[in-house]
């Protein structure tokens, strides 16, 4: 098996942050749809910020307390068949593993991590939310969670509806809450996106359904995975197996539904390798995406990891991938 361990220097630090700033101005310049398969290029990308010395320290702040992919990482074809990977040893800030990290793609459901970090960071989560007719789902195939206009759910059950079932319903609703509407609450994941240095990244809606102008990239999403960590209520709820919610409809009416998760490390449809347990995560699943998985991972020594699978072919596959990358935890 292939194996990348190792923290980068400073100045690969430096490089990675001159990107930021370099990659947010072209991405407001040229938008999404042509430049889904550019990739971002070291090298070519660099420019004067770096020499300044204000800059090279702001850039060193920055990252000390990230995992930064070599510039010259290599990757085994054949040890990751998805389009892109990444393992990152989030306690120790190195990287196990990356293939095409850099490489804009479709999300999916992936997307649903952001929109959690959002309500979390600025909503009230025992707040009560008006379920309204925008959170009406129609596209076939998306996944739902099952509510319907007129029901009142606190916020943090909506949560549970969005990362659990992966509902596409719970996230509409959140983003109306939260911001008037859907394109607004995009603004508000782009503008947390762009906080956190994820400049491969555009987010068009708060769930993950199909749009040329929506897609992120391995790297960026394991800086919005990281950040979202830090949130003991995240790590609850993507620490779930299951979850049951009680509320009611809009004829005061009480409901009840339980969601499940479906990953299937955590289900016990897939043996987790030996040593290690996974706390948490979510899969993601669209013709255009593939199929798609970001986890959190703790080896035997207490150690955190978060790896990345994009665009796998099929469901097996997926977790086929996920297993070999996270087996280098335990080499």
């Amino acid at each position: 098996m292939f194996s990348l361990k190792g923290c980068c220097s400073t100045g690969k630090r430096t490089k990675v942050l001159v990107l930021a700033f370099v990659m947010a101005g072209t991405l407001s310049a040229t938008g999404c749809a042509s430049a889904m398969k550019d990739t971002y290029s070291l090298e070519e990308q660099i420019g004067t910020f770096a020499d300044t010395a204000a800059g090279s320290a702001y850039i060193d702040g920055f990252a000390s307390q990230l995992c930064v992919v070599p510039e010259n990482a290599a990757f085994d074809p054949d040890f990751a068949t998805s389009e892109a990977a990444a393992l990152f040893d989030i306690s120790d800030r190195e990287v196990y593993y990356s293939k095409n990290p850099f490489e804009r793609l479709y999300p999916a459901s992936i997307t649903k991590v952001m929109t959690a970090l959002v309500a979390i960071k600025h909503a009230d989560l025992k707040e009560r939310v008006l379920v309204t007719e925008d959170a009406v789902i129609t596209e076939a195939g998306a996944t739902l969670c099952g509510i319907r206009p007129g029901d009142t759910l606190t916020m943090e059950q909506l949560l549970y509806g969005l990362m659990l079932p992966s509902g596409n319903d719970a996230g509409a609703a959140i983003a109306v809450h939260m911001a008037d509407s859907i394109e607004g609450f995009a603004d508000m994941m782009n503008e947390e996106a762009a906080s956190l240095g994820a400049t491969g990244t555009h987010f068009m809606n708060p769930h993950g359904l199909n749009d040329p102008d929506h897609y992120t990239t391995a790297y960026d999403l394991y800086l919005i995975f990281n950040e979202a960590l830090k949130y003991p209520v995240f790590r609850q709820i993507i620490g779930a197996s299951a979850f049951t919610a009680n509320y009611h409809d809009k004829n005061s009416q009480p409901v009840s539904k339980t969601w499940k998760g479906g990953n299937w490390f955590m289900t016990g449809e897939r043996e987790t390798p030996e040593g290690l347990t996974v706390f948490g995560g979510k899969t993601g699943t669209t013709q255009a995406a593939g199929y798609c998985l970001i986890m959190g991972t703790r080896g035997p020594d207490d150690r955190e990891y978060i790896s990345v699978v994009l665009k796998a072919d099929s469901r097996p596959h997926l977790y086929d991938n996920m297993g070999n990358i996270i087996s280098e935890i335990v080499k």
